[in-house]
């Protein structure tokens, strides 16, 4: 009998002009959580993908329970028992959660769908992950996190043995997060595999307790958990070592760029203040729904405030319109990179420059030559890996969508950035490129807030940090203070009246 429920062997797949899986090798135990981890285009997906039956490998073997299987298709893995749970979760919106949950395998008898007994095990799967809305829910009124569940119970309701989950933590909060984590080690100790695929060390180190790293299409290595430090880790899936995941530069903090006053706006937040220097990044962070994103949007003027005061370089100003922040010199780099960032189906040049055509004018007609060449520096400054600047952005990994997104910003003649998620669903070598790129500007004299539920990169990147929680600041730190438990204790400081302000000197 092989120790292993899952094996497989030197696995190739190779798409028109790309090998996107070179002889890479993994082996899953029964009962164990192993997460699969490597930059974005390491071969992740495609490796999912050929254990559920959706891409056929044209080399390698794969064993379940030590028998060598092929799966024509994903139909053969679902009856074999593996399930599948994506990022993006692929529900049927307008339906029940049980009608999800039984898709494609309804209880039918004589010919007729038996709805009761339906429900009643939906229910039953429902309560067994601690959710807490019933199957006759709509599956549009779900939040994520809830959707995950679904899917989840749907693996279940198949008798899946082995369940991989793709990026599951990407779109939630902490707290569901950590609902994930609880249900996914009741699974293991009910005897399922897990193979949990994430960009973040945290889940791997929370979870896990073996990791297989893919690096550009090959297998690197697979390593116990609690034997591998972050270094390590991060050398294996990048290939070399980032010295510093935070290369945070000491730079001379310049005058005040952005004094807020008491800034609100009904249901969203209400008295916020803050200030920022130049040459100074200040984090804003706290729990999804603390209001930092509808602070910024107002101050950029996408959203329009009922009381408080902006002052910027001293003087006070109204933003009523982004094309007003624009001109002052402040850009915002929005969290959805796709929907507000980007225009996909446009050259990587096109978006960068998109925001300054005028500068690329004359009589309103684009000197498309100075455009590109401007482009070109913009990308290379970021260093986006593309083959041409005429690429689409929509060919891009996500590490490099978001490049060229801080590409686009740093066309303006900007004094002041607010960057919204900057990292977000980005992979160790992309961040830490976009960290250093904050660190340049930072240098230049610009003031960057940035807005990020990570930790590592709140407590790695900031000067100071703001904390929020229910559309009010609960709490200021300065660097020599920073902690994370007093950061968590704040972003959860319901309405307490006692608003901490812990100043270094």
């Amino acid at each position: 009998m092989s120790e292993y429920i899952l094996e497989l062997c030197n696995i190739t797949k190779i798409f028109p002009g790309v090998k996107a899986l070179d002889g890479v090798n993994f082996q899953l135990k029964a009962g164990e959580i192993h997460a699969l981890m490597g930059e974005n285009g390491a071969g992740k997906s495609t490796f999912i993908k050929v254990i559920t039956g959706v891409h056929h490998a044209e080399g390698g073997t794969m064993f379940l329970d030590g028998k060598k299987v092929e799966f024509k298709s994903p139909l053969d893995a679902q009856r074999a028992g593996i399930a599948a749970i994506y990022q993006h979760v692929t529900s049927y919106p307008h339906l029940s959660v049980a009608e999800n949950i039984f898709m494609g395998h309804e209880s039918v008898k004589g010919g007729m769908i038996q709805w009761k007994e339906m429900h009643k095990r939906a229910d039953a799967l429902l309560q067994r992950l601690n959710a807490e809305f019933s199957s006759a829910a709509l599956m549009s009124s779900l939040s994520v996190a809830q959707q995950q569940m679904v899917e989840i119970a749907k693996a279940l309701s198949m008798d899946a043995r082995i369940i991989i989950m793709d990026e599951p933590t990407a779109a939630l909060t902490r707290s569901e997060s950590e609902e994930l984590y609880r249900i996914s080690e009741k699974l293991r100790d009910e005897g399922k595999s897990i193979i949990f695929i994430s960009h973040r060390l945290e889940d791997m180190y929370r979870l896990a307790s073996r990791v297989t790293v893919f690096r550009d299409a090959s297998y690197i290595g697979t390593y116990n958990v609690s034997e591998i430090t972050p270094p390590d880790l991060i050398k294996a899936m990048v290939g070399r070592e980032i010295k510093e995941l935070f290369p945070k530069p000491e730079v001379e903090i310049g005058k005040e760029v952005l004094r807020v006053e008491n800034l609100s706006r009904a249901g969203f937040f209400r008295d916020v203040s803050f200030d920022v220097r130049a040459g100074e990044i200040v984090g804003f962070t706290g729990l999804v729904g603390a209001g930092r994103t509808e602070v910024m949007q107002t101050l950029f003027g996408i959203e329009r405030y009922d009381s408080g005061k902006i002052f910027f370089e001293g003087k006070e100003i109204q933003i009523r319109r982004p094309q007003d922040a624009m001109r002052r010199g402040i850009g915002l780099l929005t969290e959805d990179r796709q929907e507000c960032g980007l225009i996909l189906d446009w050259g990587i040049g096109a978006n960068i420059t998109l925001p300054e055509l005028r500068k690329y004018a004359k009589h309103n007609v684009t000197n498309e030559a100075v455009e590109n060449v401007a482009a070109k520096q913009l990308a290379e400054s970021v260093d986006v890996k593309a083959v041409t600047i005429f690429d689409k952005a929509s060919s891009l990994s996500g590490g490099n969508q978001q490049k060229v997104v801080v590409a686009k910003a740093l066309g303006s003649d900007l004094k002041l950035l607010i960057m919204d998620e900057p990292t977000k669903g980005v992979d160790v070598g992309a961040k830490a490129a976009i960290y250093e790129i904050m660190g340049d500007l930072a240098k230049q004299g610009l003031a960057i807030i940035m807005i990020s539920s990570e930790m590592p990169e709140i407590l790695g990147m900031s000067d100071r940090i703001y904390v929020m929680c229910d559309g009010r600041v609960t709490g200021e730190l300065s660097r020599s203070s920073f902690s994370q438990e007093v950061i968590l204790e704040l972003a959860m400081a319901k309405h307490s009246h006692h608003t901490a302000h812990a100043q270094g000197e």
